[in-house]
């Protein structure tokens, strides 16, 4: 089972490296980055405005890790408000259908009821990415609405009940 931990300064390398080895996958089914996000003062600089976030209670960032500490993903939420967020996630190409992205959702789930007191959050995904879908729906996540994402027709899900 992948292990969750919330973002801090010292993960910058790890997520960096993980970003950039995963890129051309990413890019596959969200929209890239681009170049200035993998330079080292582009990452540090994002990084350092992500950890400003989190300290203001606006997102909790996560990276996932594997059973050895490696980092094979990351889950977040975003734009929390009102009792919800947005989540959003990703594992590595490698990680990739073996049931960590399920495990990290459901993870994230619990850890938004207990740990940041959310009682719904919210993701979106491409109608498409059927690897995406499928996580959601493992998860309880139900379609709520169509909606675009990253100028592609998406699906928007919602959760309710996060502790159970």
């Amino acid at each position: 089972m992948p292990t969750l931990e919330r973002l801090r300064a010292d993960h910058a390398d790890a997520l960096l490296a993980f970003e950039h080895a995963n890129r051309a996958y990413f890019a596959r089914t969200v929209p890239d980055r681009g170049d200035e996000y993998f330079t080292p003062a582009g990452f540090a600089a994002r990084h350092k405005a992500l950890l400003a976030e989190q300290d203001a209670g606006i997102c909790h960032f996560h990276v996932v890790l594997d059973d050895e500490g490696r980092l094979v993903g990351r889950i977040n939420l975003m734009d929390v408000e009102g009792g919800s967020a947005e989540l959003g996630y990703r594992v590595g190409e490698f990680t990739a259908g073996k049931g960590v992205a399920t495990a990290a959702v459901r993870e994230m789930c619990r850890m938004s009821a207990t740990a940041y007191g959310l009682t719904s959050l919210v993701a979106v995904t491409t109608l498409d990415n059927v690897g995406s879908r499928t996580v959601l729906e493992r998860n309880g996540f139900v379609a709520v609405g169509e909606t675009t994402v990253g100028g592609l027709p998406g699906i928007r899900y919602r959760r309710e009940h996060l502790g159970h």
